[in-house]
């Protein structure tokens, strides 16, 4: 026990898919370094909860923070390329990496390989797309196979993610290796500097919550919201997609159909709609999702398919992106948002603060990429 409170102490705020593997990180690459706690008000037990992001990812388009209150249904998240162009260099580096990880977790059951097809109204450069070099048996189509209104597309193989599966079992791994879970809110840093202790280490991976979290406050934070169906159709083995790019999207949609090959289930979407804060199930939208996904794939309409549910969410981003950077705070921490109330700290000292948030639809996909950017900034404290 004694050698367990001597090691400096590293508290992660947020228990989504980006907290949870962060954690996994620093226990992989110091073992013996660093004891941990990972602080949320919501667990991976809690996947009905509607404040829970990461269970209800539902691809690279995936919801996050706000869920539907109808019913726990399972979800599904995917690698998908948001546009054709060439995104910067460390969004690449984040989304190989983790790609090449899920892809070697087949064996698992808790990742499946999948066929993917996603149609263009253009058909020009496609065959020089960036991904081309992330992805797995990337081919163009012929025209013979497109819709008509559609000139280009292009198949390859990607992955999915089980969440219901994968989110305990990355909490699991932690337990066995010591990571200790507390489940509380945190409102202010002054909160999580009392926890980390006089030496600790805070990681920032509350998503959303970092727009309201006091000490931080970053109002580049907003929703996306997102809305899905849920549907038993256990004929669809491929994903399909329209892409989304990377512009104001006015009208909002959002197609993409997803299966989860374990047990049959497929989410279909969606809509984009930037800083819209609504997590009520919309029927007419609804009905023009399916609408959509049907045209796409007509063996959604098989007399096996049925609906389960309607669900909406909201992705956590950030205008210019995700933010992962070290920052240091000046303690004890005092701030007139909570009346004086000072923490338990009173020495004066830095705290180092590493934040990784702010990946909207990018949770998933850039998960492992981005732990092991953000635990990299470890070496500079």
């Amino acid at each position: 026990m004694s050698n367990t409170q001597d090691k400096k102490h590293i508290v992660i705020i947020g228990s989504g898919v980006i907290g949870l593997t962060i954690a996994q990180v620093v226990t992989t690459r110091f073992p013996d370094k660093y004891r941990v706690t990972i602080v949320a008000r919501d667990t991976p037990e809690d996947l009905t909860s509607q404040a829970f992001s990461s269970p209800w990812a539902v691809s690279a388009i995936s919801l996050s923070i706000v869920c539907s209150l109808l019913t726990l249904k399972l979800k599904g998240a995917n690698w998908s390329p948001f546009s054709v162009e060439m995104p910067d260099h460390k969004t690449f580096r984040r989304e190989l990496e983790t790609f090449n990880t899920f892809w070697d977790m087949e064996h698992t059951g808790l990742t499946y390989n999948v066929p993917y097809t996603i149609y263009f109204p253009e058909a020009q450069g496609l065959e020089n797309v960036w991904f081309k070099a992330l992805v797995r048996d990337f081919r163009v189509l012929s025209p013979e196979e497109l819709p008509s209104g559609f000139t280009g597309g292009v198949k390859f193989s990607t992955i999915t993610v089980n969440p219901i599966k994968y989110l305990p079992w990355l909490k699991n791994e932690l337990l066995n290796r010591g990571v200790v879970f507390v489940k509380r809110q945190i409102h202010t840093i002054g909160e999580a500097a009392d926890i980390a202790g006089p030496e600790g280490i805070i990681f920032n991976a509350t998503g959303l919550g970092a727009r309201s979290l006091i000490g931080v406050e970053d109002k580049l934070v907003y929703p996306i919201r997102g809305q899905t169906i849920l549907v038993e159709a256990p004929a669809v083995k491929e994903c399909v997609a329209l892409p989304i790019g990377t512009g104001e999207n006015p009208d909002g949609k959002a197609t993409y159909i997803i299966p989860r090959p374990s047990q049959g289930h497929v989410i279909i979407g969606g809509t984009y709609q930037k800083n819209n804060w609504d997590t009520s199930v919309n029927f007419e939208t609804a009905r023009e999702i399916w609408d959509r996904a049907v045209e796409f794939l007509p063996a959604l309409k098989s007399d096996k398919s049925r609906i389960i549910s309607h669900n909406v969410g909201l992705r956590p981003a950030r205008e210019g992106g995700p933010r992962i950077e070290l920052q240091k705070v000046r303690l004890p921490f005092v701030s007139d948002l909570m009346h004086g109330v000072k923490g338990t700290i009173s020495e004066e000292r830095e705290l180092p603060i590493i934040h990784a948030y702010g990946f909207g639809g990018t949770g998933y996909q850039a998960s492992w990429g981005s732990a092991e950017e953000a635990v990299s900034l470890l070496e500079s404290i």
